[in-house]
């Protein structure tokens, strides 16, 4: 059995639905059932048919609804693997970092390119940091307090999934240094980022240890999924850029959330139009059983 989830950004009517159960039936999907509408915004169609087929059919959908395509089967994940920057939260911190130095938009450019896999990830990366060499570390501290803001529905989705019993973890091509309390403000069991070099109250310019770039999401979300014993098909991971790409391919829910592109074609959901308790509604959570922080 697969499930179609639509979730509208403001009000599902009932003839959205309907008119998504008729396009399912087209694509050959064979409808089961048609769920009641919950909370005014989202609903499941259950049918049988082609997950592929099903998915293709509603790629040129212009109403501003996003549309879910999955096997029931582990429909309510177990693991949760998220990107940090333009994903939990709504900046991307080197850039807001940056404009602490004065070199924001060289910067922001450079990021920009980088998340659209137009630029190798680890040499944009050392190549950014190394602008921001004799910075004051206090710089963060203003940049945390002034900048950083989590992204809606971020707190929601990861503490009603803790509460659910899912594994949570913040992953971040970005720096511990916004991580850490980025993890501990919206709820995350752990966070996993690259370590800003420091001395004397100063960035250097450089990086301490190995750079947790794509490849290294992919391994972390493969070896959690492991040692908590569970199959990649109850994980989900959420991201919005290239370096997101390898995590989101092998997830078993892999979410590009407001996305770039080619994150967007690789995902199994391309959250467009909602915040991201959109993803609560993916596994079949309604608002009555979210955790209120």
């Amino acid at each position: 059995m697969l499930i179609a989830t639509l979730i509208a950004a403001d009000q599902l009517e009932k003839g959205e639905l309907s008119s998504a159960a008729d396009r399912l039936a087209d694509a050959g999907g064979q409808i089961e059932r048609i769920g009641d509408i919950v909370d005014g915004k989202a609903a499941d169609i259950f049918f049988d048919g082609d997950l592929v087929a099903a998915r293709q059919a509603f790629l040129d959908e212009s109403a501003a609804i996003d549309f879910v395509f999955q096997p029931e089967e582990n429909r309510e994940k177990k693991l949760l693997i998220s990107d940090m920057d333009s994903t939990m939260i709504t900046v991307e911190c080197i850039d807001e970092l940056a404009g602490y130095a004065g070199i924001k938009d060289q910067i922001a450019e450079i990021t920009e390119q980088a998340m659209l896999g137009e630029l190798d990830f680890e040499e944009a990366l050392r190549g950014r940091v190394a602008l921001l060499a004799d910075l004051e570390l206090s710089a963060i501290d203003r940049c945390l307090d002034e900048k950083v803001e989590i992204m809606p529905g971020a707190k929601t989705l990861v503490q009603t999934m803790a509460l659910r019993g899912a594994k949570t973890i913040l992953v971040s091509g970005g720096f511990t240094r916004f991580a850490d309390p980025v993890a501990k403000a919206i709820g995350f069991d752990s966070a996993k980022a690259n370590i800003l070099a420091e001395a004397d109250g100063q960035l250097t310019g450089k990086l301490d240890g190995p750079v947790v770039d794509a490849q290294r999401k992919a391994e972390l979300l493969r070896h959690s999924a492991k040692s908590s014993g569970l199959s990649l098909d109850q994980c989900m991971a959420v991201g919005d850029g290239a370096n997101d790409i390898p995590m989101i391919a092998i997830a078993g829910m892999g979410v590009a959330y407001h996305a770039k592109p080619k994150a967007a074609a690789a995902a199994d959901a391309a959250i467009r139009y909602n915040d991201l308790t959109a993803l609560l509604y993916i596994q079949g959570v309604a608002s009555e059983n979210w955790a209120t922080s």
